[in-house]
């Protein structure tokens, strides 16, 4: 892989335009209470809410050497992208741990996103954790996190997965692969290429970038390798019958259930799952290489419950939810962790990819791939 070059960079607009676009639809629906979204965050208004009305300026870590975390007390108020099934373990764990209140919002990246910018007047979360590290780059740069080179663990995190002043820390990650349903494929294929392959015509998902931040990196990851020329793999993928189909998850199903027989750049973790639970699924990781995805929590700049959120990344960098991680059939952020129940990091293939092109590329990239396969 590219080295990771952590220059600040603008926010990409495509994140937030389909950010808010969930938000519209989730405020309809869900948000008066978040009981759609799996959220226990009651009314914020009062002191709390009112201490994170500061104005968001770079900080580039230093206000996290203005205290020392002390007895814990009170709340944390926690907003992330899943897996929920890991969320919840994560929660129920801390609380045991530190007699700290875990209020928490469930959703993809682009909801937590919506709910950060509908907020931002008056802040609420203490901590944010997404599946795109993209996307936390750009909140960094955009002044919406704080360091915190004292949490614990951290200098055993995997090499790229925390920026040099420490806003980032990526406590998980999930690679992508090519998963296919065991009943219907005897011979998988090795190779992202093999898929043009006329004999998967119609039989391959591929999950929609707009909707699936992991697939929209290796889509563009894919380019970064390859050059841009290589449009015309996906030219190919078309031609061939290749479907976008939803998110992860629904561009899954239907491998699951035999209507397709593959699905490419879908997260490792839910094929890892599924074959556990006894479905017909297995997954390969291509030969000439793929992504690794890490899962960043961050500390917000104005957030009102300091002690707890600094408290709640040492958590996630421990022993016991790096063990969580793994039981989640995530990759573990720590270097020294291996998992027994999946491919690990180093054993991994991964294409020659850098995050800010990556980034910075992200909308074009989007809306041609979109374009060539709608």
């Amino acid at each position: 892989m590219k080295t990771v070059n952590h220059t600040p960079m603008k926010f990409v607009s495509w994140q937030w335009t389909l950010a808010v676009l969930l938000l519209l639809s989730s405020l309809l629906t869900a948000c008066g209470g978040a009981n759609n979204s799996n959220s226990n965050i009651g009314n914020q208004n009062g002191s709390n809410a009112a201490a994170g009305e500061a104005t968001p300026a770079a900080n580039n870590g230093n206000s996290s050497q203005e205290q020392t975390p002390t007895a814990p007390s009170g709340k944390v108020v926690v907003y992330t992208a899943g897996p929920e099934g890991l969320a919840a373990k994560i929660k129920e764990g801390f609380e045991a741990k530190y007699g700290i209140t875990v209020e928490q919002f469930d959703g993809t990246t682009g909801k937590v996103l919506g709910r950060l910018e509908a907020e931002k007047s008056n802040p609420v979360a203490d901590i944010v954790i997404l599946a795109s590290w993209p996307s936390a780059m750009a909140m960094k740069q955009e002044g919406w996190t704080q360091g915190y080179p004292e949490a614990a663990n951290v200098d055993k995190l995997q090499p790229d997965w925390v920026d040099s002043d420490y806003h980032l820390f990526g406590y998980s990650a999930s690679a992508l692969g090519i998963t296919y349903n065991t009943k219907l494929v005897s011979e998988p294929p090795t190779d992202w290429s093999d898929l043009t392959d006329p004999k998967w015509a119609g039989a391959v998902n591929i999950p929609d970038p707009s909707l699936s931040g992991s697939a929209l990196d290796f889509i563009s990851g894919y380019l970064n390798d390859k050059g841009e020329e290589e449009w015309s793999f996906f030219s190919q993928l078309k031609e061939n019958g290749v479907a976008m189909s939803g998110a992860n998850k629904e561009a899954l199903d239907p491998v699951i259930t035999g209507a397709k027989s593959i699905v490419m750049a879908g997260v490792d973790y839910m094929a890892y799952s599924a074959k556990a639970k006894g479905e017909p699924v297995d997954i390969v990781y291509p030969a000439s290489g793929t992504v690794i995805n890490p899962r960043a929590a961050m500390i917000m700049k104005t957030s009102p419950n300091l002690d707890n959120a600094r408290l709640f990344i040492d958590y996630l960098l421990s022993d016991e939810a790096q063990a969580l991680v793994t039981g989640a059939y995530l990759l573990p952020g720590r270097a020294d962790i291996k998992a027994d129940n999946r491919t690990n990091t180093e054993d991994i293939k991964l294409l020659d990819y850098d995050w800010n092109w990556m980034s910075e590329q992200g909308e074009a990239i989007s809306a041609k791939f979109l374009e060539l396969f709608k």
